[in-house]
This record gives structure tokens, C-alpha cells and sequence, in this order.
């Protein structure tokens, strides 16, 4: 059977990032998408203009028609918007453990709209990373979660890893696109220690959305089956060939979107 998977994020009307790229990805992946909204925003390539939250009451009613009827093989959750948000989603979800959870700390926008206030951090932290599978942070937001300085070598990437896995993840996926030079060496820490997760820099500016999409393919190769690990490594390569065909589109004149399709459209 077609693996479901449910995305609980915002919305992004230019269509790289949000809820439009995971469902992409979901699809692009062999997978049922769907989604339950908890932000609108005015955005596009250039930036964030506006958010509209959704009432906490309304997401909590969203996550609860789909598990009412549908079988949910997996979870990715993105923007929460605020910390009641945060804590509904966290109280939705108790009902169903037996879903794995990719939890994709959305805190600012490519464009530098901060999209998290800081009691919305808190609250994400005590009560959605202690559900989560896994947790996919870039550097800054790892650093934000941990209240420390922005990991810039391999080593404070794997301390942080660490530390994260401390707050209560089953395992944590650090991304190392901000690291400098050519490199982009994602980590994976899990309770059974550390793994690298090479990858070449791809000299572009079509990189709006990555992060909804990595975590998203993620959620669609576990909801598949496939083991943490395994699921991670595919969806890196999936994301990097995402980014590299990216010329392919033209959309907008900033931080351009990824090609989600690259694999099947000629």
C-alpha cells in the first residue's frame, strides 16, 4: 500500500516551502500526501510579509479529522507559529505514539522573517522534541534551541547533536549548509553514536524550502518502511538533485525554490 503522510506546517503561496513543498516532495516520493494548516503566510521568494495564524482549536480539529479516518504512516511538522500552537499539536499527537515524527524547527524565513517567538521555542522544546522520531535543525536553529553560539566545525556540530538528543529527540539531523567552504556535511545523531552525511556545495541561490523538503522526504521514506538512516541518505540525495536541477525553473527574482520533480519531468 501508498504510504500517508501528514504535514503539519504553514502555508507558502509562492509554493517552494510549507506545505506546498511537502506535499511535493510526498509525492515526488511515491507517497500520499496531506497536510494540516497552522499558518498562512504572505511570502515569496524575496520574503515573508505577513503570517495569519490559525487558531490552536482549528489545527487540533484539522489533525483529528485525518486520524478520524485515515491511516498516518508518518509525521512531519514544520511552522508552528506560536507556543499554542506548539502545545495542541503536541496534545493531538499523544493519541498516536506509533507514528514516527520529523520535527523541522521552522524558526526564520530564508529571507530573515523570524517566524517562532521565543516562547513558541520554548514550548516546541518541552513538549513536541521529546515526540519526535527525529529532529532536522540547521545551525542557527540548533544553536537557538540550545541558547549557544552557532556550531562552525564538525566538532560543536556533534556536542550540539548531543545536546539535542539530551532535550528528549530519538535521534537529531544536523545540517551543515551554513558551515564555510565547499562542503555540506550533514550529522546524524542517534542513540547508537554519530554519522556523516557528505555532500558538495551546489553554487546556486535556488535554496527556498530545503528545509521543509529534506525533512518532508524524510517523513515519506520512513512512512515508506525504511530505517532512519537509510531514509535520511536518500532523502540527501533527493534534496541535492532537487537543488542542482533547480535552474530548470524560474520562479521569482530571490532565494529561488528547489525542483521537487527533477527526477520525473523531462
Amino acid at each position: 500500500m501508498i504510504a500517508n503522510i501528514l504535514s503539519i506546517a504553514g502555508s507558502d503561496p509562492s509554493g517552494g516551502a510549507g506545505i506546498q513543498a511537502d506535499l511535493k516532495t510526498f509525492s515526488a516520493r511515491g507517497t500520499y500526501g496531506m497536510a494540516a494548516m497552522t499558518a498562512l503566510t504572505a511570502q515569496n521568494t524575496q520574503g515573508v510579509t505577513g503570517v495569519h495564524e490559525v487558531p490552536s482549536a482549528f489545527v487540533a480539529e484539522q489533525i483529528a479529522a485525518i486520524f478520524d479516518d485515515v491511516s498516518v504512516s508518518a509525521i512531519k511538522i514544520g511552522m508552528i507559529a506560536n507556543a499554542s500552537i506548539a502545545i495542541t499539536i503536541a496534545d493531538s499527537l499523544r493519541h498516536h505514539v506509533e507514528v514516527p515524527v520529523v520535527l523541522d524547527p521552522v524558526m526564520v524565513a530564508k529571507g530573515g522573517h523570524r517566524l517562532l517567538p521565543e516562547d513558541a521555542v520554548e514550548a516546541l522544546k518541552e513538549h513536541l522534541l521529546p515526540l519526535a522520531a527525529v529532529l532536522t535543525p540547521n545551525l542557527p536553529e540548533a544553536a537557538a534551541l540550545l541558547d549557544a553560539d552557532v556550531a562552525t566545525n564538525r566538532e560543536a556540530m556533534i556536542a550540539q547533536g548531543n545536546a539535542l538528543r539530551g532535550l528528549g529527540a530519538q535521534a537529531v539531523l544536523m545540517k551543515g549548509g551554513h558551515l564555510e567552504g565547499d562542503d555540506c556535511p550533514d550529522l546524524l545523531v542517534t542513540a547508537l553514536g554519530h554519522q556523516w552525511l557528505e555532500g558538495a556545495r551546489i553554487d546556486t541561490e535556488n535554496t527556498h524550502g530545503t528545509g521543509c523538503t529534506l525533512s518532508s522526504a524524510i517523513a515519506a521514506e520512513i512512512g515508506k518502511g525504511l530505517a532512519l538512516a537509510e531514509a535520511v541518505v536518500i532523502a540527501k540525495d533527493y534534496v541535492a538533485g532537487a537543488i542542482a536541477a533547480s535552474d530548470r525553473l524560474s520562479v521569482g527574482s530571490g532565494h529561488g525554490p528547489t525542483h521537487h520533480f527533477h527526477a520525473l519531468w523531462p
